[in-house]
């Protein structure tokens, strides 16, 4: 995805904070994703570069054998949160649940975030491990909620993430919505 977005904008490429969510769609079989008119490009740029993005209104972009069409980009503030939710969380050369969890915690604790990480959960109550394909490699990672989150603990998780592969769609945390919590 980054690559097709730099097509148009190559400062995009060199963005270190850039976060690209994954496209929300409905898998098949063969490891596609089919689009729906729900599925959405969320970029998360730096503040300060959000300018980049505007002249991709409009743009076709190529991704595989695939175009997609990009309509105007609307501005979401973040919201806030005690607790945040990644689908997917890769750190290499962790791929058993009991050290991804050690090295997630490691890399929180280095960002100076107190919040407390936990691998998401499969119905059946198996970690949730997931995985990406990139060119002809498969990458794995798990699914991964950070719960105790102070304001600012939260926007630093936010602007940083954790893992590799923020570009695409890895790392990149939302705030989890409390059901049954109206105000």
């Amino acid at each position: 995805m980054v690559i097709a977005i730099a097509h148009f904008q190559s400062q995009v490429h060199d963005m270190d904070r850039l976060g690209i969510h994954t496209i929300a769609g409905i898998p098949s079989k063969d490891g596609q994703i089919y689009l729906t008119d729900n599925s959405r490009l969320y970029i998360r740029p730096p503040v300060d570069k959000i300018s980049l993005i505007y002249p991709l209104a409009g743009k076709s972009l190529k991704i595989g054998k695939h175009t997609i069409r990009l309509g105007i980009p609307e501005i979401y503030l973040l919201e806030a949160s005690e607790r945040l939710r990644s689908r997917i969380v890769i750190i290499q050369g962790y791929q058993e649940p009991e050290s991804f969890l050690a090295a997630a915690q490691r890399q929180l604790e280095q960002l100076g975030i107190q919040g407390k990480a936990f691998i998401t959960k499969n119905t059946d109550g198996s970690p949730k491990r997931r995985s990406i394909k990139i060119k002809r490699f498969t990458v794995v990672g798990f699914g991964l909620e950070i719960i105790n989150l102070s304001k600012e603990d939260l926007l630093t998780l936010l602007r940083y993430g954790i893992g590799g592969k923020r570009k695409m769609g890895c790392g990149v945390f939302v705030a989890v919505k409390i059901k049954g919590n109206a105000s």
